[in-house]
């Protein structure tokens, strides 16, 4: 089993969040105006999409290099649905786009690719999440 981990940090002086792992940095906020928000970076709504559609493109990737296949342009816009109060996302839309450079049909790489997308799969599956608190003192 391997993991991974990412942190997250305030950002001094705003109401956002620094995210990162490794050397790869995101922003993470709310829009402006909405609780404290300044529209400094990704919401969640946002990132869980970003999620979805780039777990994939890094799979189309994978699976095109086991084929021995070149892909040329990838396009995938990924739409999530959101409902209720608390807020929650009761569905994903992903519409791919992908070409190879020989001319040859993509259908077979994007089938791979859906098939092992860990993002996809971990929500299909509903991973469980659990949340834990320390406490710290001044």
């Amino acid at each position: 089993m391997s993991s991974v981990t990412v942190e997250l940090r305030n950002i001094a002086g705003t109401e956002a969040a620094l995210g990162w792992a490794g050397a790869h940095t995101v922003v993470v906020d709310r829009p402006e105006g909405r609780a404290g928000g300044g529209g400094l970076g990704f919401n969640g709504a946002q990132l869980l999409a970003l999620t979805i559609g780039g777990c994939f493109c890094n799979d189309l990737r994978y699976a095109a290099h086991a084929e021995g296949v070149a892909l040329g342009s990838i396009a995938v816009s990924v739409t999530v649905d959101l409902e209720g109060d608390p807020i929650v996302a009761t569905s994903a839309t992903m519409i791919v786009s992908c070409e190879t450079q020989d001319g040859e049909s993509a259908l077979t790489i994007v089938e791979k690719a859906k098939a092992a997308c860990m993002a996809i799969n971990s929500l299909r599956r509903g991973v469980p999440v659990e949340v834990q608190v320390r406490a710290r003192n001044r």
